[in-house]
């Protein structure tokens, strides 16, 4: 491909904001193959955005991504944005680069919490919103109110008159229609595309020197990082000369190898990108997301972005259990740092701190979501590694204790709604609201992270699946005070085998076993949850002892209870202090930290 030079301003620049499954991702698919970017013939995979398996698997979108199309002349950049507050770390850069957002919204939930944190952030940068009522096709849905719920939640976050006055358009992602009456379907979406090239604005042509904010980075294997940013002002060029301005307001000159815009999917190389729209610079060293690119001779910077503080911390470990290596590829030390350094490059919201042992770090995060989110992506690419219990960061201001409080909104059916009010009050949460609508009740509570560390597995046992839950961080606190924990003690294995179905049926009374059967277990692994408080050791490796009088099959069969298997996030909640979670490729095993149960009881007395 030959480098073109285009000489066009006729761009449009669009975030899309949604709840976690509302049908973003679906929707920007759906773009993307109205402009005409595969063949005919070319098999398009049900996703195209979510294209690593954990994205798919867990139904949410976790990287943002940049992907572009051409409607009838006008290049279109969309912006895909996560919309979960564990990410929310993304969410503010990624609308520095948007001149108007597209808000989603399902037809039958209406505006929910998360979808409010990130229109407040688009109304106040002043972003013109096209609302989108998406799912129109399912039998309950409400749209003529869903669309007066989010009037109501725009003139509550103090939207101007001209944002106020927005264009709706209805349709099913899904099904591929858009169209302005949703009792009408249409044939496509060309509907909405025609509404994004009316109504939202063109990007500004700001004459003068180069200016632009590092808002996004991508990271390749060949070239390194890649800088990813709109050109707020002037023109960019390849093996240009420019200033870097970093944010402790040091400035380093350094030179731009290669300049890409975004097309379709990829990226292709240009000479030169205009003012206004996205591009991605290869060759340069050392810069941070906030950083701003500027003039080699007269540097004027852009105001930096504000990133989001981490609010809690996990203690990475090497796998050293007694069936270390048997499943992973990588398994020292030196393999687990450098994929965690690797990490920072490209997620911003993430700290890693050295311990004083060289086996172990600390990762600081956004939240439960979001280290297990990297735990489970190191597990898949053959990482084995030990995670120690979550712990929520605590700040110290003017001599008192502060932690993270979160703001947590909880939707369920009326007759639950007493129990999840009970459950939450005992983790230290404040109920602020309550409303119902038809037979469900909204509840909107403050609540510290810590409280929040298992309360989803409990809100679900309660209600029976129904609740539908969501946080969002809002500030440090006073300490609350102290929070109720799991009671019950935990089953520990004392000899190393194979878990045999005779001793786990005769150990059923004294609780609920993780392990099934002809399972291989070692000395000091987690095999279960006692009845009672307190630890029990047991030995699962007992087989039954036969004789001639004593045959195999006299007794009773046994009748197991089926076995609990945690996924990773579960796991993480029900840890204690004195347990670690053990990750490889193929197993998720909980273990107390000291296997031996000497040792364990000399480390208690200390």
């Amino acid at each position: 491909m030959h480098p073109q030079i285009i000489y066009m301003q006729n761009i449009r620049n669009i975030a899309i904001i949604a709840h976690v499954d509302h049908g973003k991702t679906t929707i920007v698919d759906k773009m993307l193959l109205a402009g005409q970017l595969f063949r005919d013939n070319q098999a398009t995979s049900e996703l195209i955005l979510d294209n690593n398996d954990l994205e798919r698997e867990r139904g949410i979108t976790i990287l943002s991504k940049n992907v572009s199309i051409n409607y009838k002349g006008t290049k279109i950049n969309i912006i895909d944005t996560p919309g979960h507050a564990d990410f929310g770390g993304e969410v503010e850069r990624v609308l520095n680069m948007a001149d108007g957002c597209l808000l989603l919204v399902d037809a039958f939930e209406g505006p929910m919490p998360q979808t409010r944190f990130v229109l407040q952030k688009a109304i106040q940068m002043g972003l013109k919103p096209i609302v989108v009522i998406n799912k129109v096709d399912k039998p309950n849905c409400r749209p003529e109110e869903v669309q007066e719920m989010v009037f109501d939640l725009m003139f509550s976050l103090d939207a101007s008159e001209e944002q106020l006055d927005f264009p709706t358009i209805y349709g099913s992602a899904k099904q591929g229609w858009m169209s302005s009456d949703w009792q009408k379907p249409t044939e496509d979406i060309t509907p909405l595309l025609d509404a994004i090239v009316e109504y939202i604005p063109a990007p500004q042509i700001l004459e003068g020197t180069p200016q632009m904010l590092i808002t996004s980075l991508d990271y390749s294997k060949y070239v390194g990082r890649i800088a990813v940013g709109r050109v707020h002002r002037g023109e960019i060029k390849e093996n240009m000369d420019v200033s870097l301005c970093k944010r402790d307001g040091s400035i380093v000159k350094t030179r731009i190898k290669e300049v890409n815009t975004f097309e379709g999917l990829g990226r292709s190389k240009v000479t030169s990108v205009q003012c206004g729209d996205i591009c991605a610079l290869i060759g340069i060293e050392g810069f941070e997301i906030g950083d701003s690119i500027a003039d080699l001779e007269n540097p004027e910077p852009l105001p930096t972005i504000d990133i989001d503080e981490p609010t809690m911390s996990m203690l990475f470990t090497i796998n050293d259990s007694p069936f270390f290596g048997k499943d992973g590829k990588f398994v020292t030390s030196r393999h687990i740092h450098d994929r965690l350094v690797r990490e920072l490059d490209r997620n911003l919201a993430l700290r890693v701190e050295l311990t004083e042992n060289a086996d172990s770090w600390v990762v600081y995060g956004r939240g439960i979501l979001h280290l297990a989110v990297l735990i489970e992506t190191m597990r898949r690419e053959g990482y084995e590694l030990q995670v120690g219990q979550p712990k929520v960061i605590i700040k110290n201001v003017d001599g008192v204790k502060h932690e993270p409080v979160e703001q947590l909104t909880i939707n369920v059916p009326e007759e639950y709604s007493s129990k999840i009010i009970d459950l939450v009050t005992r983790r230290r949460g404040e109920l602020t609201m309550m409303g119902s609508k038809k037979d469900r009740v909204y509840l909107e509570f403050t609540i510290p992270s810590r409280g929040i560390i298992g309360l989803n597995n409990a809100a679900l046992t309660l209600s029976a699946g129904e609740a539908v839950i969501a946080h969002r961080f809002l500030d440090f606190e006073p300490w609350k005070g102290e929070i109720e924990k799991r009671n019950n003690g935990s089953i520990i294995a004392s000899e190393s085998g194979n878990a045999f179905a005779y001793a786990l049926d005769k150990l059923q009374d004294r609780g609920r076993f993780f392990v099934e059967p002809q399972t291989d277990i070692y000395m000091g692994q987690i095999v279960g949850e006692h009845s009672k408080e307190g630890d029990l050791v047991v030995n699962l490796t007992k087989s039954k002892k036969l004789t001639n009088v004593r045959a195999s099959g006299t007794d009773d069969k046994a009748k197991l209870a089926p076995a609990i298997i945690f996924s990773l996030e579960d796991a993480l909640e029900y840890i204690k202090e004195d347990e670690y979670v053990e990750v490889t490729p193929n197993s998720i095993r909980i273990r107390k930290i000291y296997l031996d149960e000497n040792e364990r009881k000399r480390m208690s007395k200390n």
